[in-house]
């Protein structure tokens, strides 16, 4: 396993996508149309333990599914931007709302309409199946696929960079 080279110590928050980096790049569509995403349960522990700690952390998607909302929100997250067209606009103002500089900022991404972010951000990653041009921004690729826990991995990284994993609020939800 490869670890992040990067002062973790200065990261304060955490922003991700969804599709292909919290749930798989495969999705399933409901009878009505509506996209079904799978999430994996391991980066869930991770950002709400994150949020309980203090992070700031927001969902940056292009998706529209309420289910997708709803899942992370309750995780506790409070900024989760729907519908994202240009996902810079978004990482801007959840920079700015929280008074952070973007070395403060971690955000994973896998395709295309994320390499604006990842290139203003302070350290950009990816999931292991994230698209070449995506790869050739990040700082980290993840040994894992997107939706298979790439988010824990980053995460738990910085936790325990920060003395901060396996204490106090990481032994309940």
């Amino acid at each position: 396993m490869s670890t992040i080279n990067y002062d973790l110590n200065q990261i304060k928050a955490l922003a991700f996508d969804v599709d292909g980096v919290l749930s798989s790049d495969v999705l399933s569509l409901h009878p009505t149309g509506e996209p079904m995403r799978t999430v994996n349960v391991k980066d869930g522990y991770a950002l709400q333990l994150a949020v309980k700690l203090g992070f700031h952390v927001a969902i940056i998607t292009g998706g529209r599914t309420e289910a997708v909302r709803k899942r992370f929100a309750g995780l506790g997250i409070e900024n989760i931007y729907m519908g994202s067209c240009v996902k810079i606009h978004d990482y801007r103002d959840f920079r700015d709302k929280h008074g952070l500089k973007d070395e403060q900022i971690l955000y994973m991404g896998d395709d295309v309409p994320d390499i604006e972010v990842m290139r203003e951000c302070g350290l950009p990653c990816c999931p292991r199946d994230a698209a070449a041009e995506v790869k050739q921004v990040a700082l980290y690729i993840s040994h894992q696929d997107g939706g298979c826990g790439c988010g824990r991995d980053v995460i738990e990284q910085i936790l325990k960079s920060q003395g901060k994993w396996m204490n106090g609020d990481a032994f309940g939800w």
